[in-house]
């Protein structure tokens, strides 16, 4: 049995029943992590000693039968963006100083620590996480687990990398316009952006509400058991929300019989759609309507919002670097010193506008889920390109938001949205699958993503 293709689920399960210990899977983990950096890039740090002995506390107590927490003993990854305790995030960049106060654990960190996880490392980002591809000036270029001449996508590509070659099957990554769910898709992964304020966030992102934290696993279980542990507030984030009311894992066996999804392949003709990828979501659709659902094809009444976007997300840019000295600016990756000048030249109402087409988009999603229950879409219009450029070459897209018009619509308007493997392209690169819900209910897209896991309709 290769400990590094287990589920958390499964290892878990394998450690009440004393078939190995935690002890084992993190050595097996850390190993396959070091095997792995070389090739994709997937870290900036990792923790062996530290995590070793978190393992060594962890077999104790299962030995005793008395863990902790539902993760106790799991080997999590966390995405540079998030505080972890006792060790610098530098987000990626050579302008955060290494020797500033890191005492302090995000609240999702938090949260696996008392629930029993065992910390392996800090995963790669872009600087602050401002694009849709994964690298930095401070780490370089993160490469795809399937070719490393290819983008692991982004931002949190480093933890997708991880989970899909092995190196811990769960990883905290933060998604602002798709991080989460581009990653994802790229590397042949689950990844999931629940409802805004669902998982707290401490310190504030500088993208304000567009930015969610969300688990990167290896199916919708994984997720789901994560999200039980680390979905609950933290009186650190004033915008947390309140408890769920449900337990996450325990929705997933409903399935999907009776719930009424919307299956838009292009948002109403707005994306061009890759044949490969749009053919491997609608065979996932036809399952799904095989399942029981009641599927059909139609788009929400929603214009292309990019130009909101870039103005709050541009903004956001500009102000995570306000303070900046000359120097810090200097080392700043080129494409973030570009949108950093475009977000200088907003004005406050140029904010507020976007904010009005913000609120318009999320009242139109909201009376859409009136009627439908999910949307599907795909999660991208195409499958990852070449490692360490913004944009596919010969494209013509000036921005990464050029080609993830499915994936940022849904920042705005704060739902829960998730990215599903369903296949793969002629090039044996995994294709990936959206779900979109009303915001809070995480639990139906979970729901979905599971059925298409317990069917076989999931993977990549």
């Amino acid at each position: 049995m290769e400990l590094t293709e287990l589920t958390a689920v499964r290892l878990v399960d394998g450690y009440r029943k004393g078939e190995f210990d935690p002890v084992d899977a993190v050595r097996a983990t850390l190993a396959r992590a070091e095997e792995i950096q070389p090739a994709v890039n997937a870290f900036v740090r990792l923790l062996p000693d530290e995590a070793l002995e978190g393992a060594r506390e962890s077999a104790a107590r299962w030995q005793r039968g008395e863990p902790i927490g539902p993760l106790d003993g799991v080997p999590v990854t966390v995405k540079d963006i998030l505080l972890l305790r006792g060790h610098p995030t530098l987000r990626g960049s050579k302008a955060v100083d290494p020797e500033g106060n890191w005492d302090a654990d995000a609240p999702s960190v938090a949260r696996l620590r008392e629930a029993g996880a065992v910390f392996l490392g800090k995963t790669t980002t872009p600087e602050f996480g401002w694009k849709g591809v994964t690298d930095s000036p401070l780490s370089g270029v993160t490469r795809n687990p399937r070719d490393p001449a290819r983008t692991a996508g982004g931002s949190s590509g480093g933890s997708a990398a991880a989970v899909a070659l092995g190196a811990g099957p769960l990883s905290l990554g933060t998604d602002g316009g798709g991080s989460v769910r581009i990653p994802a898709s790229f590397c042949g992964i689950f990844g999931l952006k629940p409802t805004y304020g669902r998982v707290p966030l401490y310190p504030a992102s500088a993208f304000g509400t567009l930015a969610h934290v969300g688990p990167m696993t290896r199916d919708a279980a994984d997720a789901a058991l994560m999200l039980d542990v680390i979905g609950v507030p933290d009186a650190r984030d004033w915008s947390a929300l309140g408890p769920a009311g449900l337990s996450y894992s325990d929705a997933l066996g409903s399935g999907v019989r009776g719930l009424r999804i919307a299956y838009s392949p292009t948002l109403g003709g707005q994306v061009a759609v890759r044949p490969d990828v749009a053919a491997a979501v609608r065979d996932a659709v036809q399952r799904l309507a095989g399942l029981g659902a009641y599927v059909e094809e139609t788009d929400p009444d929603v214009a292309d919002p990019v130009e909101a976007f870039h103005t709050l997300w541009f903004s956001g840019v500009s102000r995570v670097t306000q303070h900046f000295g000359t120097r810090q600016r200097e080392v700043l990756d080129p494409g973030l010193r570009e949108i950093r000048a475009r977000g200088n030249r907003y004005s406050a109402l140029d904010y507020l506008a976007a904010v009005d087409v913000r609120m318009e988009l999320g009242r139109r999603m909201g009376l859409f889920h009136d009627t439908y229950d999910l949307l599907v879409t795909p999660t991208l219009p195409i499958t990852a390109f070449e490692a360490g450029v913004e944009v596919p070459m010969g494209s013509g897209l000036r921005h990464w938001t050029g080609w993830t018009p499915f994936t940022y619509p849904f920042n705005l308007t704060q739902q829960p949205a998730a990215s599903v493997p369903v296949g793969t392209d002629g090039a044996g690169l995994p294709v990936g699958l959206q779900i979109v819900a009303a915001r809070h209910r995480d639990d139906l897209v979970l729901r979905a993503a599971h059925a298409l896991y317990e069917s076989g309709g999931a993977g990549s």
